[in-house]
């Protein structure tokens, strides 16, 4: 199978409710409707890259359950082969999210079938890839294999590293790009203010680091590029990080220059938060011209 993109991710339902301020421990806030949207970070990657017309695989895992259909309709309609994801005896993903009106969210991701993303289930799927992306709502062990073996196979990797979590250094040593955002790279520095020319010191051959409405970082043996971001009005931020990531994948399976592919993910990122949800917010190549 020739794909230019192969996303090894989650697939989750987005349960989302707005409400004007998050409850404190022990306290009950009253909110909005709750909404039910696709989502979860391998299946929005996966999407927003098929929006501007690449050409994408996701290998994951659903339940046999309504949330289930909901997200393989969505990545069927999007464009997306979903050949590899299985669908399996546990429930589907689920990410209980709250919105406050300046768009920022809080998420608690309950990963059920995600977690029977196996390793054995990547080999047979890199021949013929260009860019594997991986993203950590799926267990560890697969998200290390995916990565070694697809350098191994001779296929360009991409690492979204959220949540974070401490991988294996062979696993950073066999990145193209590791991409994450402010909070995530100060973790892996063990600094606030740590200098992101750092992260080559854990082995990948390059970093994106993402910075919300100020756009992105990207860091390389030659130093680092500030990428800017447009200034828009954020609704809704939910997602914006899995646009960039599948935006980035896109650009880079294109033969796209790193600066260049991260200057394309920081405008579809922005377009993203515009628009309410994940999935249903990202932009199909003809709103970037």
């Amino acid at each position: 199978m020739q794909t230019q993109v192969l996303v090894v991710g989650s697939a989750n339902a987005d349960l989302v409710v707005a409400t004007q301020r998050r409850p404190a421990g022990g306290e009950t806030v009253l909110g909005g409707d709750t909404r039910t949207l696709p989502g979860g970070k391998g299946a929005n990657t996966a999407v927003a890259a098929a929006r501007l017309g690449a050409d994408v695989a996701l290998l994951g895992a659903v339940g046999d359950d309504g949330h289930g259909r909901l997200l393989l309709d969505s990545l069927r309609g999007a464009g997306v082969r979903t050949g590899l994801v299985r669908v399996v005896d546990r429930p589907t993903g689920v990410a209980y999210i709250t919105v406050t009106p300046d768009g920022e969210n809080a998420i608690l991701v309950s990963p059920g079938a995600n977690q029977e993303v196996e390793p054995s289930a990547v080999d047979a799927a890199l021949p013929g890839a260009g860019v594997l992306v991986a993203s950590m709502e799926i267990p560890l062990p697969t998200v290390e294999h995916a990565v070694t073996a697809a350098a191994e196979a001779g296929v360009r990797t991409v690492l979204n590293l959220s949540p974070v979590a401490k991988v294996a250094g062979a696993t950073l040593a066999a990145l193209d790009v590791l991409l994450v955002n402010e909070h995530e790279a100060a973790w892996l520095l063990g600094a606030e203010s740590a200098d992101p020319a750092g992260l080559l010191e854990l082995g990948p051959r390059s970093a994106v680091v993402t910075r919300g409405p100020r756009g992105a970082v990207v860091v390389t043996a030659e130093g680092l590029t500030e990428v800017p971001s447009p200034e828009v009005e954020a609704v809704d931020t939910t997602g914006a990080g899995d646009a960039f990531a599948g935006a980035l994948a896109t650009g880079i399976a294109r033969g796209a220059a790193l600066a260049d592919a991260v200057r394309t993910a920081v405008r579809v990122a922005a377009i993203s938060v515009t628009r309410h949800g994940a999935q249903p917010s990202y932009p199909a190549a003809s709103e970037l011209e």
